[in-house]
């Protein structure tokens, strides 16, 4: 009978900004590789050095695979962000599906609190755990992966459209950010179904 032989972790960022992408990582761990969490924490809780740290000790690691996937501002719109988010969970996790031909006898799949692979999509369901980047390490590494890389999508939008201030507050409703959409009015990153953003 098959083993279990793939353990995987999905986490969403960017599910409360003004702007921006949703962006979701998806990490795949062997089961048998030893890692330690030491100086691990939820990527939010890491200084932005520390995370760009660990998300190339994670990349560059010949036994882990990493998959990444975003919804646009105008997809979150018109969908609402909870069913953007799953979307972006699911074409993550797929990558990696058909790249590890994962099944529901060869893998085990943990998401993040409030994500969901469901809809019947998926060849397999994933058990959703409530702060599992703070549990469960392969999901604090999806978390890591996820952060730096739509806080690189941010600082790009910035140079794209400068006076937002998107590379401090990475589209989050700082004081600062709301001052700009006052000044300015809403940039296509925006997303116009969020408070404070009309």
């Amino acid at each position: 009978m098959p083993r279990t032989k793939y353990i995987v972790g999905i986490d969403e960022v960017g599910r409360g900004p003004l702007a921006g992408p949703v962006v979701v990582g998806a990490v795949l761990l062997p089961v048998n590789l030893k890692f330690s969490r030491k100086g691990l924490r939820d990527s939010k809780k890491l200084t932005a050095q520390a995370r760009e740290a660990w998300a190339q000790r994670i990349k560059v690691h010949p036994r882990i695979a990493q998959a990444l996937a975003r919804v646009a501002p105008g997809t979150i719109d018109r969908m609402n962000i909870s069913r953007a988010a799953n979307l972006a969970a699911f074409r993550a996790f797929r990558r990696l599906a058909i790249e590890y031909k994962l099944t529901a006898k060869n893998c085990s799949v943990y998401l993040d609190g409030g994500l969901y692979l469901g809809n019947g999509r998926a060849r397999l369901s994933g058990n959703t755990i409530v702060k599992g980047d703070e549990k469960i390490l392969v999901v604090a590494f999806a978390s890591i992966v996820a952060k730096v890389h739509r806080d690189r999508i941010m600082v790009r939008l910035a140079r794209k459209h400068p006076g937002y201030g998107f590379e401090v507050h990475k589209g989050y409703g700082t004081r600062m950010h709301r001052r700009s959409i006052k000044k300015l009015g809403l940039s296509p990153e925006h997303r116009r179904s969020f408070s404070g953003a009309d």
